[in-house]
């Protein structure tokens, strides 16, 4: 039976013959399985697949366990891990300076972020990590970069919004993720890509004298899928606005519990994937609360406050949850 392969395909595997470290070669089979058409055809080619990629995995376990710790690699926290990407003195850690606690080193010259750096963001009630990442170019990209933004929940992307080579800074990082693939214009499912909707571009310096000319000339020329937010370090225009938007690339929900005939725990949500229901709620507090839970009171988006509903309703930002069992 042929397997009637498709470009998709054709072009996944090509990314996986250029592929240097393991994982770009993992993101690239990744993507080739979840492209290859599912049927009897290509049943031995979806096996050989797995068994590769499966190979490819331990190896990095492997050299995880046995070798020193990927300096590049960050471990998540809070409510989701937003990575920056820009080229130098685009005002990455300025930024991070601005929004977070963390003190990164803020220079003049070029290249002064070699590693990547950490701050907690607050939002409302919560905490986001963001994340600094050493500057790229057209000729240079540090070799853990990729993996530290396929990682991430979400990207921003940092343009200098005072330079005149905004416009080229902005092309230039856009056109090395869609090349990576680390963004996709549809994620399918067991690809480690990031979707475009996850994705904002940042124009820094917008104090700066000409950057709202600059910013609508990207507007105008840039790529039409991705929003662009004025900020600057300097004068906080726009940070606040950057926290909502970050916020709600992350495709998050805030919920909230009680115990009944007690006032709601409002300090410490559970943080929920949009889109979930009761019973993900009831497993992300303990294991066995599906099965023990009788009765299911909402207060926020129910269509009246305290009603019962079942277990496949969908829950909303700043829902309060009574569960009884």
């Amino acid at each position: 039976m042929p397997a009637n392969l498709t470009p998709l395909y054709y072009k996944a595997e090509e990314n996986f013959k250029k592929a240097v470290t393991v994982s770009e070669k993992i993101a690239a089979l990744e993507e080739m399985l979840a492209v290859i058409p599912k049927h009897k055809g290509t049943e031995k080619m979806q096996a050989d697949l797995k068994r590769r990629l499966s190979k490819l995995k331990e190896e990095g376990q492997r050299k995880a366990k046995t070798g020193r710790k990927d300096p590049f690699w960050v471990e998540k926290q809070g409510a989701g891990q937003v990575v920056l990407l820009g080229f130098p003195n685009t005002g990455k850690s300025s930024l991070l300076a601005a929004v977070t606690r963390a003190r990164p080193k803020v220079a003049e010259y070029p290249f002064s972020t070699t590693l990547p750096m950490t701050g907690m963001m607050a939002y409302q009630d919560i905490l986001i990590q963001l994340v600094d990442t050493p500057p790229i170019t057209g000729e240079l990209v540090p070799d853990g970069l990729p993996g530290t933004l396929r990682n991430a929940d979400a990207l921003l992307i940092l343009v200098d919004a005072g330079s005149d080579d905004c416009l080229e800074q902005l092309l230039t990082c856009y056109g090395y993720l869609k090349e990576k693939k680390i963004i996709a214009d549809d994620v399918s499912s067991g690809m480690r890509a990031i979707p475009l909707d996850r994705c904002l571009v940042l124009a820094t310096k917008a104090e700066v004298e000409g950057s709202a000319e600059h910013i609508q000339i990207m507007n105008e020329l840039g790529p039409a899928d991705l929003e662009i937010i004025p900020v600057s370090a300097e004068t906080g225009i726009g940070l606040e606005l950057m926290r909502v938007k970050v916020f709600e690339l992350l495709k998050i929900i805030r919920v909230y519990t009680k115990m009944p005939g007690k006032a709601p725990d409002m300090k410490t949500p559970f943080i929920l994937k949009k889109g979930s229901n009761i019973l993900d709620l009831a497993e992300s507090i303990h294991r066995d609360l599906p099965q023990l839970m009788k009765n299911v009171r909402v207060w926020g988006s129910a269509r009246y406050e305290g009603q019962s509903v079942n277990r496949d309703y969908h829950l909303h930002d700043k829902d309060i949850v009574e569960i009884n069992r």
